[in-house]
């Protein structure tokens, strides 16, 4: 797994409650750093928004390669006569529209913008592997044969990003509403929002 997922995930269970332990009830400069609470505030909040910046990308990517394999395993299907142009035609359309309706970290809050991708997504995944393996070819076809682990890899791997977006964004839900009020003296934007998530609390 990638570092910075290591990172957040570290950073989630444990680097918060400590740093606020150990600087949280400091709220005047100490003369030997000059660290204000403030500061702490600064650091905490900038630190949780790249992180959920990070794990955000590095789901995006992933999505990116499912998609960019199940149009390679349309083109390998093509290559034989076992499925019509149409057909084959109509999946290439329906997979260029999920980058089109993929949820955005705005968009989520609206539950039926979710279940509109994972509907549409996971109803190709499933149309896809399930013609790849009914091909004759399909035992002995390592090239269909790695597009559909591809596939199904890069899906398992969003839903891991998901959770770990979820854990980071409800740490970051927590801090901004305990230290709204620091929060705004620190920062340009006077509107702080809590973050929607995938899954329900």
């Amino acid at each position: 797994m990638k570092s910075s997922r290591s990172f957040a995930l570290l950073f989630i269970t444990g680097l918060v409650p400590t740093f606020f332990l150990q600087c949280g009830n400091k709220p005047d400069a100490t003369p030997e750093t000059g660290y204000t609470h403030a500061d702490s505030v600064t650091e905490v909040f900038l630190m949780l928004q790249d992180s959920l910046h990070d794990t955000w990308s590095m789901m995006v990517s992933d999505d990116n390669e499912k998609i960019k394999a199940m149009k390679s395993l349309v083109h390998e299907l093509k290559i034989g006569t076992q499925f019509t142009p149409e057909k084959l035609a109509s999946l290439e359309e329906r997979i260029d529209q999920l980058a089109k309706i993929r949820y955005t970290p705005k968009t989520m809050s609206n539950v039926d913008v979710v279940e509109e991708y994972d509907f549409a997504s996971n109803s190709l995944i499933t149309e896809l592997i399930s013609m790849a393996e009914s091909l004759s070819s399909f035992s002995y076809n390592t090239t269909i044969q790695k597009l559909v682990e591809q596939i199904r890899s890069a899906d398992l791997r969003v839903e891991n990003y998901r959770a770990d977006y979820d854990s980071i964004a409800s740490e970051y839900n927590r801090f901004i509403e305990k230290h709204a009020s620091s929060i705004k003296e620190v920062t340009e934007n006077d509107t702080i929002v809590q973050k929607a998530l995938f899954s329900e609390e």
